[in-house]
């Protein structure tokens, strides 16, 4: 298969919202009011965990259909704690989570270890969670547009 692009585009609303497009699928992204916002969307780290929680469930209920394993029912809760201090300015060590949690509620009558073993193939066949557990390059650009009068 040759590889896929993905392609989020987006426009600032205000010092916290960004109104973006994914494919014909409009996104708003916002903070909460105690982070300044309006709380007229989640926030960035609210979509990665909903991403990551979308992708898990994607890779399970593949990997499980491959695997002979019935799904009778999945729910996945993904939290993490982060520390704004650095956002704000501050010299915390990382901007980012500290760690996730990820807790997976499956009815099925697998065993535990076909379970496991499920969930160990989906780790390694999971996009999202390739992108966070892994450094991954990012090129940055920058585009000036000079209005002049």
């Amino acid at each position: 298969m040759s590889v896929l692009n993905f392609n989020v585009n987006g426009v600032s609303k205000s010092a916290t919202k960004l109104e973006s497009k994914a494919r014909s699928f409009n996104i708003t992204i916002d903070e909460p009011e105690d982070l300044g916002g309006k709380d007229e969307g989640p926030n960035p780290v609210e979509y990665i965990l909903a991403g990551y929680a979308g992708c898990l469930n994607v890779v399970l209920n593949l990997v499980a259909k491959e695997k002979g394993i019935q799904i009778n029912s999945l729910k996945l809760d993904v939290n993490g704690d982060l520390n704004p201090s650095k956002l704000l300015g501050g010299n915390e060590d990382r901007a980012g989570f500290r760690g996730i949690n990820v807790n997976i509620e499956i009815d099925s009558p697998a065993s535990k270890e076909e379970l496991e073993v499920l969930l160990f193939e989906a780790k390694g066949r999971c996009p999202v969670n390739d992108t966070i557990a892994n450094p991954t390059p990012i090129q940055y650009a920058i585009k000036q547009q000079v209005f002049v009068n």
